[in-house]
């Protein structure tokens, strides 16, 4: 706060800084002894005590009359005494030209914001540092060697060239560590530290700091830029997944800031490859980070570069982020579903159709007509389930994901249950369980391995009996019509997504007809989400049930959808002809079911966007066709650069974790590089994956643009620094001076005349003078 430095140094002569390094005397270096000053201040303080005693016997003055009198008598005393002592302040300075001072400009593009009324922030560096005319410049060199040095990701000694101040990354940790080695083997007295405080590359800052602090080295920041914009647009985080199937909706959760544009909507757009995915206005909150969720399509297979864009409000400060990049990987090909029916009804022939249309998913249906007789439709051979439900865990495996409906577990083998739960936790598949009075608890699952897999909570006293009587009654005590809705957390699932907003997704939720459930389910396990909810209606039992629900179990997904007739959704009679909810819901849910269900070798990277010359991370997870975690296989990644180049890394296997390998590669040429993951065992090929990064500007430099002043103020209080913005840096050049190095001499500075003294002295006779007229006595 300059006014107050202003104020302290006006009151006690010297700025708090010499203080604050300086040691206080109760005399100077020419004084005398004591004698005078206390005879003085004794005399006189006899003489005002034996006056206002007088008075006071004679009945002039009350008692607090004399108590008051004379303590401000006294202060005035004091404070007389005070500056008779003639204190003094004995400081370390630096002798002139004697040591060096390290000058770190940050060169990076966040110092072209323009917000100081319309300057760029690198005006300051530019005019007052730079330039050999500038003041703090001028300052610096009449009472130190300096040198200066240039950083963003790196830094870098000044030769006399013109800064660009286009870094595309600011790491201030390893800046102050190279100029602090650089500086090494010379006499320093600190580091000015130039910058807006923007710090976007992960770096050991802390330890930095303890380094600097321990070798007494102080670092004396100037902050650029505004702490606080007045007008200002940003997206702060967009999250997608990582990869989805072609034709999935893709949830987006944008954060976004808005400072100054009040509480009206803002018009968002999305854009692929300059194509317009979405247009559409969203609302936001003043100021305060607002959380908006929005639906787009991914249609296009391959390796898409999403850009998120808000139009700018006027007066904007910073525009460049008011936009915000994502990589999504949308996978082409045909995805395998089996959906084992264990009867034939209507909610399987409505799946199926749903989906028989669509080039991405392949559902495999074996529907039990008898006992030991099946239907199979969409088989890729005569050969595929001629036995029944697979009884191997390699004809299992070969799915990526499983529907099991009305059919009850006494139907399955002790084997094939645990395969059933093998098949998610082990070989990473997604399960879901439709409801109906052969499924869930009432199927007899409870206790089960299924049951351990699923995200509900199964009760074995649910189970049905097998008599038809009994059968019947049960069913009856069960069923129940529910309203369907969708949970908070179903909000931003791409499942519950019939259309492209919020609040619309809500409004056609609201207007889909009833479902009905026999399966009493009403807990999720902990850690499971809830998706859907069903609200009861009718004349059903006022009980509440879970719809749709799921949790992570080991390397897969499993789903919970307990209703039984969710093709109401299209053939009830309040549903128009036109409306698609039915089959985008099962289009999306059965994408769902395999989004992220790889086969026995999987690719994964640290990013899937990143600036040019970053590192990139290589995972793969390495199995055999039963996925049993292979540890000695040998693992290459072949990279293709955009411009065609070919190259391979060697992945190595982690020892901590079964069939884990990892490895990385430096990505330099801007655009998408493809990794292909090939994983041989004995002369024989186990799996292939590939996955994509792309290499691109993200723009990093305008996130969180405006001037970063507590991470400033921290890194000059753990360094022994002092923080400075260019209002207050004129004091730096004197401030440095007090910095506890070699080459220093001691200055003794006179305290007696400080005008805080006299002040106090006039205020004391003043107030003192003011009361006795005040009683009639002067």
């Amino acid at each position: 706060m300059p006014a107050l430095e202003s104020a302290f140094e006006f009151l006690f002569k010297y700025p708090r800084s010499v203080f604050e390094a300086g040691d206080l005397g109760i005399w100077g270096s020419g004084s005398g002894s004591l004698l005078l000053p206390a005879v003085v201040v004794l005399t006189a303080g006899a003489l005002s005590a034996w006056s206002y005693a007088r008075l006071g016997a004679r009945r002039v003055l009350r008692g607090r009359d004399v108590a008051l009198l004379g303590g401000l008598r006294a202060l005035a005393l004091a404070l007389l005494a005070v500056s008779l002592l003639d204190p003094t302040l004995r400081v370390l300075t630096v002798a002139p030209q004697q040591t060096f001072v390290g000058v770190l400009i940050d060169d990076s593009a966040s110092l072209t914001i323009r917000d100081d009324d319309g300057r760029a922030r690198a005006a300051f560096a530019q005019e007052r540092l730079l330039d050999p005319a500038g003041d703090v410049r001028r300052a610096l060199e009449q009472k130190f060697k300096v040198r200066f040095f240039r950083f963003s990701d790196v830094a870098r000694r000044i030769q006399g060239e013109t800064l660009a101040f286009s870094g595309a990354r600011t790491n201030l940790a390893a800046a102050l560590r190279t100029v602090r080695e650089e500086l090494a083997d010379v006499p320093t007295s600190g580091l000015v530290l130039v910058t807006d405080g923007a710090d976007n590359v992960a770096g050991p800052l802390s330890e930095t700091l303890l380094d600097l602090r321990t070798r007494q080295l102080p670092v004396f920041p100037v902050g650029l830029g505004r702490e606080r914009f007045d007008r200002d647009i940003e997206i702060a985080r967009v999250e997608v997944p990582a990869a989805v199937l072609q034709g999935s909706s893709v949830v987006a959760s944008l954060s976004i800031k808005a400072a100054g544009a009040g509480r009206g909507p803002l018009n968002l757009t999305v854009e692929d490859s300059s194509r317009v995915l979405s247009a559409q206005e969203v609302p936001v909150t003043a100021a305060d980070s607002s959380t908006v969720r929005i639906s787009i399509r991914a249609d296009e297979p391959g390796p898409r570069l999403l850009r998120f864009k808000v139009a700018p409000i006027a007066g904007e400060q910073v525009a460049e982020n008011n936009q915000f990049d994502v990589a999504l990987d949308v996978i082409g090909g045909r995805e395998k579903i089996l959906y084992f029916e264990g009867a034939a009804r209507f909610e399987a022939k409505f799946l199926r159709r749903a989906v028989q249309d669509d080039r991405n998913l392949q559902v495999v249906t074996l529907e039990r007509t008898a006992e030991n007789k099946f239907l199979r439709l969409a088989v890729d051979g005569a050969e595929e389930l001629a036995a029944g439900f697979p009884r191997t865990r390699e004809e299992l495996f070969s799915y990526r994901g499983l529907v099991l409906g009305g059919v009850e577990a006494s139907f399955f083998s002790v084997d094939q249950i645990r395969m059933l739960s093998d098949f998610v936790s082990q070989r990473g598949g997604g399960l879901l369980m439709l409801g109906s009075d052969k499924t869930f608890g009432e199927g007899g699952y409870a206790g089960t391995a299924v049951a351990e897999a699923l995200p509900v909570a199964l009760d074995a006293k649910d189970a049905i009996d097998s008599a038809p009587a009994d059968a019947t009654r049960a069913k009856d005590e069960r069923f129940q019509w529910l309203k369907v809705s969708v949970t908070p957390l179903g909000a931003s699932q791409p499942v519950t997504q019939l259309a492209a907003n919020e609040s619309d997704n809500e409004a056609r939720f609201k207007a889909l007809p009833p479902l009905s459930s026999v399966n009493r389910v009403t807990r999720i396990k902990p850690g499971a989400s809830a998706l859907l909810a069903g609200n009861s209606v009718g004349d059903s039992p006022a009980e509440d049930r879970v719809v749709l629900a799921f949790h992570r179990y080991g390397r897969g997904r499993a789903f919970a959808f307990p209703v039984q007739d969710s093709w109401r959704w299209q053939m009830h009679a309040d549903v128009s002809v036109d409306d698609a909810s039915h089959e985008t819901f099962w289009r999306q849910m059965l994408r769902q079911l395999v989004n992220g269900v790889s086969g026995p070798v999987s690719a994964t990277l640290s990013a899937g966007l990143v600036e040019a010359g970053s590192t990139v991370a290589i995972r793969a997870d390495v199995a055999d066709e039963t996925f049993i975690r292979v540890n000695d296989a040998s693992v290459t990644a072949t990279i293709q650069t955009p411009s065609g180049l070919v190259r391979e890394a060697a992945l190595h296997w982690t020892v901590d974790k079964d069939g884990e390998y990892v490895g990385e590669f430096r990505a330099e040429e801007r655009g998408v590089h493809e990794v292909k993951i090939t994983a041989r065992r004995a002369g024989a090929v186990l799996g292939e994956d590939v996955a994509h990064v792309r290499v691109d500007d993200l723009q990093v430099e305008f996130r969180d643009a405006e001037m970063r002043g507590d991470l400033l103020r921290r890194i000059a209080a753990e360094t022994g620094g002092r923080f400075y913005t260019p209002d207050t840096v004129s004091r730096l050049a004197e401030d440095l001076t007090y910095s506890p190095k070699t080459a220093s001499v001691v200055d003794e500075k006179e305290l007696w005349d400080m005008p805080a003294l006299f002040l106090g002295i006039l205020f004391a006779l003043s107030m003192e003078w003011i009361y006795r007229k005040f009683r009639g006595l002067a």
